[in-house]
């Protein structure tokens, strides 16, 4: 029959989840915690100035699209004063629970 490779991760496999956040963590080595955070496909970018957060904005997506990974654009928010991430709400000074 041949050799199969998926293009997608599949659902269901129990070790998912684990390689998938590996995969993200490697793609962005060198970019976590200076600048952005990654938790399976919740990537959230940011910095103290405009300025900055585009710079870190742009190497995030560079570096996504060099390793062949994509983005739906529908799904993203950007330049956000806030956002919610992880059952949280994150703003520059605070961080609170989401009770949504």
């Amino acid at each position: 029959m041949g050799l199969f490779q998926f293009r997608v991760m599949p659902f269901g496999l129990c070790n998912a989840p684990a390689t998938f956040q590996r995969l993200m963590e490697n793609a962005l080595r060198g970019l976590t915690f200076k600048g952005c955070l990654v938790y399976l496909d919740d990537i959230i970018v940011y910095g103290r100035t405009e300025e900055e957060h585009l710079e870190r904005l742009e190497g995030v997506l560079s570096r996504l699209q060099s390793v062949g990974l994509k983005i739906k654009p529908e799904k993203c928010q950007l330049m956000r004063q806030s956002v919610r991430y992880l059952g949280h709400i994150v703003t520059q000074h605070v961080t609170t629970d989401d009770i949504e």
